[in-house]
């Protein structure tokens, strides 16, 4: 099998997953919710039409039963319960076990006969309760006919068919969603007969489009068989058919749709509804087990890490932007030789700025391209919240804003750990039980909200509960007990301090250890990263009224243009993003013993980066005699931006502005503040990025 095939095959059938969980959600929580339903019919249809597609009938015939359920949910033959809802959810955790194996290995093993066969004993018995004695093939209206005499306004190739051709026209009769309707029975009828033609054609049924009936024409030799397996149809309460085999119309040439494709497989019909099929990105998939029977913990929990996000959508015009750049680089780069070669210093040097212009917006278009939307992490989040919360006993409402706020495809990777860690923590230590929850005057469900939202160059995440606060002198008391603080350390720190501890490696306020909580690991992992992406985490708490955590992360990586100061016999760089003005020190003034500077009434402390690094050489504020000129010299301010921190920044000497590539600070360097990272100049000489918000 072509692998270009099947990792389009895997993303897409990923994201299908994601989206048919939460209209499962959806409807579970509102089972009238009609919008939810034709989702979930779109998703379902999808995934049975690419497996099958693919070669991969089991899984295939798992999606068509759990398709067969929801429509019975949908037409009211059977009520959507707690006990059918938890029954398809865990047929979609097997198709997700189902794709998570055929990833890893190309295939897959997992046997799917016993859950299809719980999905349609659920129907079989329904059924069976329902029946009044009516005959099984008639609809209840008694409209399904054989007819003989009707137009068919069809063409169909003589050498399309192999049995027969025999023609039917189908009636579903008044239908809130036609086009749905249509595409089910279409779909019944080709799990039998090869579809030949239709009338109008499949697209046009499939969107609706059609007066109340339409016309099909399969590969077939039996009417009566035909008629059949019509009445057996869903939607279906009209049909008349007619043999075909002999008529001018099956010898003709065919003036209608071809019959090839109309004959083709379910992904054909699926490729109008999903057009960006061929370049969807996956959502992550949590790790699953391939043994059948923990499919549902496996694949529905969100347990497991998050895998690397593997493909990005890009959107044509982006394609574009960047052929022309490219074709502008390849023009650049050959009057640049040109230039060298005739020894044309001037051409050169023009051809440098150029050169330096495509570059820039080669880098920005670029950079674009690899921002992708947080849904695509947080996607996985309410089905997780969701089993989660039945796990523990709790009652819980999941809600989440912001999702189509964009971040580098890196980032998005490796926050999706740290924010299902934050999410599950609330669900466990934070939510209350219903029970709690009422004693204590609030509603029996409790609410948690995950936030995102843009701050120039920085994205805030916020994942809030309303749950029971931190308890400060609980966490005090697990500090000493697991000799993470001495008494005399923890007496000295205040609230905002005490709550940092929840990150400390180890640290838990569990007293037992369960699948959930208790083993220390999971809130360390949430500062660890978020440090190593050059971001930033806060926890706010009110005890009785709730938890709030707060990622600040940038919404991209790598290369960040640089303000270069020099201080003493180093050499820092500031991120030029962070910087307002740039001064000499003659503003100084002195307040309470402080040194500080006057900008729009607004004051800002100075703080002497050589004092705080311990710079060798540095002037620190001290007038010094320059020789050779006689002046008095203080060095340079950098004032800040006020949306990053209210501060100005003193340096000996500000040398140039450069692109740069920065690395994040690792292992026991981690986290240290003031310091975002590091990157390698041109020279081969390192030099430290500043992170001004911890400075």
């Amino acid at each position: 099998m072509d692998d270009q095939y099947l990792d389009a095959f895997i993303r897409e059938s990923e994201e299908a997953i994601t989206e048919l969980n939460n209209s499962l959600l959806d409807l579970e929580s509102d089972p009238q919710d009609r919008e939810a339903m034709d989702e979930i019919f779109r998703r379902a249809h999808t995934l049975k039409g690419n497996f099958g597609a693919m070669g991969f009938e089991d899984a295939s015939d798992l999606a068509h039963a759990i398709e067969d359920l929801l429509d019975a949910m949908r037409q009211g033959e059977m009520e959507v319960t707690a006990d059918r809802m938890d029954l398809v959810f865990a047929g979609v955790d097997q198709i997700e076990v189902i794709v998570r194996e055929i990833e890893q290995e190309g295939e897959s093993t997992v046997e799917t006969d016993e859950m299809v066969a719980q999905l349609r004993a659920v129907m079989d018995e329904n059924e069976s309760a329902s029946d009044d004695g009516d005959d099984g093939g008639a609809k209840a209206d008694g409209t399904v006919e054989s007819d003989t005499e009707f137009d068919v306004d069809v063409s169909v190739d003589p050498d399309a068919f192999e049995a027969g051709a025999v023609g039917a026209r189908l009636g579903l009769g008044d239908s809130d969603m036609p086009g749905v309707d249509a595409m089910l029975a279409l779909d019944a009828v080709e799990d039998t007969y090869d579809l030949l033609a239709t009338d109008p054609d499949r697209d046009a049924i499939e969107d609706g489009e059609y007066d109340g009936t339409f016309v099909v024409v399969v590969d077939a030799a039996d009417v009566e068989a035909v008629t059949e397996t019509f009445e057996d149809a869903p939607e279906v309460e009209s049909v008349a058919t007619r043999d075909l085999t002999g008529s001018p119309d099956a010898g003709s040439a065919p003036d209608g749709p071809a019959s090839d494709e109309l004959a083709s497989d379910d992904t054909g019909a699926d490729s109008g509804a999903d057009d960006e099929a061929s370049t969807s990105d996956g959502e992550p998939a949590a790790p699953a087990d391939t043994d059948t029977g923990s499919a549902s913990a496996s694949a529905g929990s969100g347990d497991g890490s998050v895998d690397e996000i593997k493909s990005v959508r890009v959107d044509v015009d982006q394609l574009d932007d960047l052929h022309g750049l490219v074709e502008q680089l390849v023009t650049s780069r050959i009057k640049l030789r040109r230039a060298v070669e005739t020894d044309d210093l001037d051409g050169a040097a023009e051809n440098l700025n150029e050169l330096d212009k495509i570059t820039a917006n080669l880098q920005n278009t670029v950079m674009d391209m690899r921002l992708i939307p947080l849904k695509k992490v947080v996607g996985k989040f309410p089905r997780m919240v969701r089993d989660l919360s039945r796990d523990l006993d709790k009652e819980v409402e999941f809600e989440i804003e912001g999702e189509d706020i964009e971040l580098d495809r890196t980032i998005l990777t490796e926050i999706s750990d740290p924010l299902m860690h934050i999410i599950r923590n609330a669900l466990d230590h934070g939510i209350e039980s219903p029970g709690e929850r009422e004693a204590a005057g609030k509603p029996r469900t409790g609410q948690i909200d995950l936030r995102a939202s843009r701050e120039r160059d920085h994205v805030i995440i916020e994942v809030e509960d309303d749950g029971a606060g931190l308890d400060v002198d609980g966490i005090r008391r697990k500090a000493i007990e697991q000799g993470v603080r001495s008494p005399e350390e923890l007496e000295a720190m205040d609230r905002s301090s005490v709550y940092d501890l929840v990150f400390h490696p180890g640290f838990s306020t569990a007293d037992e250890v369960t699948d959930t909580s208790g083993r220390g690991v999971g809130m360390d992992v949430v500062h660890d990263t978020v440090t190593q992406l050059d971001g930033s985490v806060n926890v706010e708490s009110e005890p009785g009224e709730g938890t709030t955590v707060s990622l600040r992360l940038p919404v991209t990586m790598a290369i960040v243009k640089v303000l270069f100061v020099e201080v003493g016999e180093e050499e820092y760089g500031i991120p030029l993003k962070n910087v307002d003005e740039i001064t000499r020190t003659t503003d100084v003034k002195q307040i309470n013993g402080r040194e500080v500077i006057k900008h729009n009434d607004d004051i800002y402390p100075v703080v002497h980066l050589g004092e705080r690094f311990e710079v060798p050489g540095a002037h620190n504020g001290h007038r010094e005699e320059i020789a050779g000129n006689g002046h008095k010299d203080d060095g340079m301010l950098v004032r800040i931006r006020e949306s990053e921190r209210q501060v100005a920044l003193h340096c000996d000497e500000v040398n140039s502005q450069e692109e740069v590539v920065v690395k994040p600070l690792e292992g026991i360097l981690s986290g240290t503040p003031g310091l975002s990272g590091t990157a390698v100049l041109g020279d081969g000489n390192i030099v430290h990025i500043l992170d001004v918000v911890t400075l």
